[in-house]
């Protein structure tokens, strides 16, 4: 892919980032609350949308980047899958350094 290509997808992504970013912080709603996990989705969507500006920038994959993106989407999942232990491996995940 050129880096023009490149560029052009990163700059689409913060345009969309913002807008989920506003979403984001149009709900009130704090942990415990009915609305709490509809909250958590736009972050989530947020953190994927670091996830891509990451693998798609030009140049070396920055593996810091990569694994802090890897362990907030980890951290937020916990909270739609409590049976499975993703606590765990966003910490095993920190401890590869």
């Amino acid at each position: 892919m050129h880096t023009e290509q490149r560029n052009a997808l990163i700059t689409a992504s913060w345009e969309l980032h913002a807008q989920i970013e506003d979403a984001y912080t149009q709900f009130a709603a704090k942990r415990g609350d009915a609305e709490w996990l509809e909250k958590q989705r736009f972050l989530l969507a947020d953190m994927a949308l670091h996830l891509f500006q990451t693998v798609i920038a030009d140049g070396p994959m920055q593996t810091a980047k990569l694994q802090n993106n890897l362990y907030s989407i980890l951290t937020i999942c916990h909270q739609f899958f409590p049976h499975v232990n993703l606590s765990d491996s966003a910490q095993q995940l920190l401890s590869t350094e």
